[in-house]
């Protein structure tokens, strides 16, 4: 069983990272030419087993060469280590990159080939997927660590497999495989030690992603309706359809009366402080008229009342400013 080491990791990512680095002497390259280089170095998609170029670079490969352990670790291989790793890669993410990562920087010159299974191996052995295997190939050759993909990728290893692609080492994760022949797909690449242990991702898996789809089933539904997806694309009945969208205006009403509350929320302490200003304007008004003049107002007062209490035509009493006043004479009955 082999190990990825960190410092065989940190030197091909040192290597990597020095091939990104643009050097002085390449100031007076046009910008078109370089542009293009980058392109095809970094922006091309890993090609197919049976193309023309790794074709080649598999006939020139001296497979008589073994490579070990340690002559891999090293960095002292004759040629580039060829490193295996295959599997189903449906809705590709990044626990299929990490692991690929991980093949590639498991040497300091690694050729990694990436085997994926059609439809038919992977539906009988795992089950349904969600993308095709077109799909699932190029999605992978997509992948920046991949050098070459490998399609109708077989299930076990044989020998002759292992020789006709030249294949240094198998990587994958330490979990027994179980098959029809044995408890460990791998077993017997361990003892050849030609195996590479990789290590999950933990939390992420497409078996995971499934599960998130079908537990909030309704929310994605709603979701590709309100993207424009129609009930039949969806597989979904009329009512349900129906609800759905009336589901999806309910929402869309929350979040605008939401932003409209958030707004306010933002103006409330200009607002306060606005009526803060006002209301000490009106109570000083308050004070100044009902308590620094309060004489003014009982005079004014007590004027009005003595009016409304004399009958018409009986002659004043007294001034306003008087402070006692004298009741209204009786008047003598006429005989």
């Amino acid at each position: 069983m082999l190990d990825l080491h960190e410092s065989s990791i940190n030197q091909n990512l040192t290597t990597m990272s020095r091939k990104r680095t643009r050097s002085r002497s390449e100031d007076n390259v046009t910008s078109n030419n370089y542009v293009h280089n980058l392109t095809n170095a970094y922006c091309s998609a890993a090609p197919f087993s049976e193309e023309a170029g790794p074709t080649k670079i598999r006939e020139e490969c001296d497979y008589s060469v073994k490579i070990t352990l340690e002559m891999a670790r090293s960095g002292k291989a004759p040629r580039p280590v060829r490193v295996y790793a295959d599997g189903a890669f449906d809705l590709f993410h990044q626990g299929h990159a990490k692991v690929l990562m991980q093949a590639k920087a498991a040497f300091p010159n690694v050729y990694l080939i990436v085997g994926v299974s059609n439809d038919k191996m992977v539906h009988e052995m795992k089950g349904r997927t969600v993308m095709d295997e077109e799909e699932r190939y190029n999605g992978v050759r997509h992948c920046r660590y991949v050098d070459e993909v490998l399609r109708d990728a077989p299930w076990e290893y044989t020998d002759e497999f292992l020789e006709t692609h030249k294949i240094d080492f198998v990587a994958h994760d330490d979990i027994p495989y179980e098959s029809e022949n044995t408890e460990d797909t791998y077993g017997e690449l361990k003892k050849r030690g030609m195996f590479l242990t990789t290590q999950r991702t933990e939390g992420v898996s497409t078996s995971d992603i499934v599960a998130r789809i079908v537990r909030d089933y309704d929310i994605y539904v709603r979701r590709n309706l309100a993207r424009g997806y129609s009930a039949k694309e969806l597989n979904v009945s009329y009512i349900k359809e129906k609800t759905l969208r009336f589901q999806n205006k309910m929402d869309e009403l929350k979040d605008k009366g939401r932003k409209v509350m958030d707004t306010i929320g933002e103006r409330r302490d200009d607002i306060l402080m606005k009526w803060k200003d006002e209301s000490r304007e009106v109570i000083d008004s308050f004070l100044e008229y009902f308590f620094k003049r309060p004489m003014r107002i009982w005079q004014e007062s007590k004027g009005k009342l003595l009016k409304a209490l004399t009958p018409p035509g009986t002659p004043d009493s007294g001034t306003d400013d008087e402070e006692d006043f004298s009741p209204p004479k009786k008047l003598k009955r006429l005989v």
